[in-house]
């Protein structure tokens, strides 16, 4: 199981968290938190999402027309209500409750939500999710506080359910009919005839977004261009398997991040809460900014995939006689470094989605901060990639599909762009900080 090593050697003393609300701790205080992991139990905000990325990594538990994205949004989405109900420093992304006591445990309202969300959406997983609230409510003092916190999360809970009950996500795929002409996605071997995944997903109702082609970029290189010639040699030297060209690595880089991106990210985003100490609301806040635009991120990447039908490498490779252009030679035998490709179209790249929408969610909420740490694989167990910045680590994962031999590099700066416009969308204008007049005084 992947997991984040917390290994960060803090370089800056001033910190602004969060942006729209500052939070600050000694030097010593915050590298206390670094080092002994055991000096505070774990944040339920944290907890809780740890969870549910044990949930989606068991083998079974996701249905394979439901991403899993989904899942996290509507957890943090519902843990962000119910805590900011109390807290109430920031506006309400879906649901606001009238009568709340400043004084209701925070704990205590976003464990209930996310047990409340995670048994409606994965039953099956009862035994673990009460164990878990268990764990969860028994650091927190019986009493008046504890109820209502309990009951804030449920009651938040329960309705930003059944504001998402129907939202497409039950929608069955829709057919596919490959194509046949140059350019057109084809199955990809060596795992077909599977055909391709979440042909519907475009259709679920976005998270932040007006609308799925909100943002959709323009097409992919035309066949014949010296452009698509450039970029097609590249990965073919660079991304097949066993390539003679790619330094060792580069082809490590390919296999450690071919696992499924968002939990990645979602670890990463443990790391940095537990680095710098965060408290409920501002975890409740982060986790939902960040899972929000992965969430829409797929949605988005959906609809342009399916808009463009884009022909994978290994079909581009292998059938690169039929594609017009004398720089572009075939090879019939290529396959790519990590062996299979993901089936769906190339443009754009989900990798470069997600990571440019993680990175710029964690850029902008951690402000004015310089870190170094370590990103284990959900595919490569014992293996480290040591980072400096989100930046590095979105950078790499998104070049690294580049050396898997499963993408195109305008696949993923074209991907970046989306992303970063998806997060600066939900960033600039979810979850905003609130003056105190503008929200009514319910106690």
């Amino acid at each position: 199981m992947s997991r984040i090593l917390i290994v960060f050697s803090l370089l800056c003393a001033g910190l602004t968290i969060l942006a729209g609300g500052s939070y600050s701790a000694s030097p010593n205080d915050k590298q206390q938190g670094v080092n002994d992991s055991s000096a505070q139990p774990v944040n339920p905000v944290v907890q809780w999402n740890r969870t549910l990325l044990v949930i989606v990594r068991t083998p079974g538990a996701q249905p394979a027309t439901v991403h899993s994205t989904r899942s996290f949004a509507i957890m943090h989405a519902a843990i962000y209500d119910a805590v900011n109900a109390i807290d109430r420093t920031h506006k309400v992304y879906l649901v606001r409750l009238s009568g709340v006591s400043h004084f209701a445990s925070q704990d205590a309202a976003a464990a209930a939500a996310a047990h409340e969300v995670l048994l409606a959406l994965y039953p099956k997983f009862q035994t673990l999710l009460d164990d878990q609230l268990q764990q969860s409510l028994a650091s927190i003092p019986d009493g008046g506080e504890k109820t209502e916190g309990i009951t804030i999360g449920k009651t938040v809970a329960d309705q930003v359910l059944a504001l998402r009950s129907n939202d497409g996500s039950a929608a069955p795929a829709v057919p596919f009919v490959f194509g046949n002409a140059p350019g057109d996605y084809q199955s990809t071997p060596p795992n077909f005839p599977k055909q391709p995944q979440l042909t519907q997903w475009s259709h679920v109702t976005p998270f932040a977004l007006e609308r799925a082609n909100q943002f959709r970029p323009g097409p992919p290189l035309a066949l014949t261009s010296e452009a698509y010639s450039d970029v097609f040699n590249e990965v073919k030297s660079l991304g097949i398997s066993g390539s003679s060209t790619a330094t060792p690595d580069q082809a490590l880089t390919g296999r450690f991040w071919n696992g499924a991106i968002q939990n990645y990210w979602n670890e990463i985003t443990q790391t940095a809460s537990a680095a710098h100490g965060l408290t409920t609301a501002q975890n409740a806040r982060l986790f939902a900014l960040l899972n929000l635009s992965l969430a829409d991120g797929v949605i988005a990447f959906y609809d342009a995939k399916y808009t463009y039908n884009y022909w994978r490498p290994v079909t581009a490779i292998r059938e690169a006689a039929t594609d017009g252009n004398a720089k572009t030679l075939p090879d019939p035998n290529w396959l790519p470094e990590v062996g299979t490709t993901t089936p769906d179209p190339s443009y754009p790249g989900a990798h470069a989605v997600i990571s440019a929408a993680g990175a710029s969610v964690l850029n902008s909420l951690f402000r004015h901060i310089h870190f170094q740490f370590a990103v284990t694989s959900e595919v490569l167990p014992g293996v480290e990639r040591s980072f400096t910045s989100f930046s590095a680590a979105d950078e790499e994962a998104t070049l690294s599909r580049i050396f898997a031999g499963v993408h195109f590099r305008p696949d993923l700066t074209t991907g970046q762009r989306l992303g970063r416009e998806i997060a600066d969308l939900v960033t600039d204008n979810f979850m905003t900080p609130v003056h105190r007049e503008d929200e009514p005084d319910d106690e």
